[in-house]
């Protein structure tokens, strides 16, 4: 885990240069993992947007074959599912570019905009898709209901496989969990088109067509709410889920020396990685290492990256302007 931690507003003692070069083994050794994930996951995605696109072109022509509606929207979803795979998999990439003079933090956002517009893309496709299957629910004409299970189960396979793809990181990263949500309701769209199928072959009835496509994207709304909800948060730099401020806080408080923390802001710089600063108030100023351990426990503990500690002076002799809570 990459473990960078920054100081101002006080002067370390000797021992300091000799906790800068553990936290450069640790820096580097946490780079190895990160390069390590991220060629995983580049990997993942390449396949899941080919195997994608190939199954896209074989349904939308089937689709427009036999007519059925069901087909037909489960390929417009697959251009949504390609187009956000390509999303998160450019934005994957872009969080490896190097830092610059105007862009200090690198891209690493642009992971945090890919899971959003992941989000909005599946809801928009799904909202399509219901719009036109409310409108042939009177009016559905008859479809070979075979033929759309033989399709639809490949899509089940390949959606499905390709999700699995991204099992591994899911959890640590919201950009691969939205690829994952993505291509997890594209599956779970083509598993409502194979019970279709054979509703339509056993009853013979074609308005099932369009009605379990409705079913299909209530389901698909709700799984993917939790998403969008967690993307914004990200967007408007929230405290990431799974970090507990007023925990931190209290770590912070209790480290030997703090009398008072404040200006504590916590916030992801991308999907994968999270950001610290405050202000630390102590009577004595900072000992060796303390800057360093501080950072290790965030680290370890709250699974914070990169931290900047400023420490300040009890009897400093005027007041931090940043003191207030209501002050930015």
């Amino acid at each position: 885990m990459d473990t960078h931690h920054h100081s101002s507003g006080h002067e370390l003692a000797p021992g300091h240069s000799l906790s800068r070069a553990t936290d450069r083994h640790s820096h580097a050794h946490g780079h190895l993992h990160a390069h390590a994930h991220g060629a995983k996951t580049r990997r993942a995605f390449a396949i899941g947007v080919g195997l994608n696109v190939a199954f896209l072109v074989v349904e939308l022509v089937v689709g427009l074959w036999v007519e059925s509606l069901a087909l037909i929207a489960d390929a417009a979803h697959n251009v949504g599912d390609v187009a956000g795979l390509a999303l998160a998999w450019g934005a994957a990439h872009l969080a490896t570019r190097k830092p610059s003079v105007r862009r200090t933090y690198g891209l690493r956002r642009s992971t945090i905009l890919a899971s959003l517009a992941n989000a909005v893309l599946v809801l928009v496709g799904v909202g399509a898709v219901a719009a036109e299957a409310i409108g042939r629910l009177g009016s559905a004409a008859p479809v070979p209901g075979g033929i759309i299970m033989a399709i639809a189960a490949a899509g089940v396979i390949i959606n499905g496989g390709s999700a699995l793809l991204f099992v591994g990181e899911r959890k640590r990263d919201v950009n691969v969990r939205g690829a994952f949500m993505h291509l997890m309701a594209d599956a779970a769209v083509s598993l409502g088109v194979v019970v279709a199928g054979g509703l339509i072959v056993l009853t013979g009835k074609a308005w099932i067509d369009p009605l379990v496509s409705l079913i299909v994207s209530v389901v698909i709304v709700v799984t993917t709410w939790s998403l969008l909800r967690e993307s914004l948060d990200l967007v408007l730099d929230a405290v990431p889920e799974g970090i507990d401020p007023e925990r931190v806080r209290t770590y912070l408080c209790g480290l030997e020396g703090v009398c008072e923390v404040h200006d504590l802001h916590i916030w992801a710089m991308s999907t994968t990685e999270t950001a610290l600063t405050a202000h630390l108030v102590m009577k004595d100023g900072a000992p060796p290492a303390f800057l360093r351990d501080a950072s290790r426990h965030l680290s370890d503990d709250f699974s914070i990256s990169h931290v900047t500690l400023q420490v300040e002076p009890h009897d400093a002799p005027e007041p931090c302007a940043h003191a207030p809570e209501d002050v930015l």
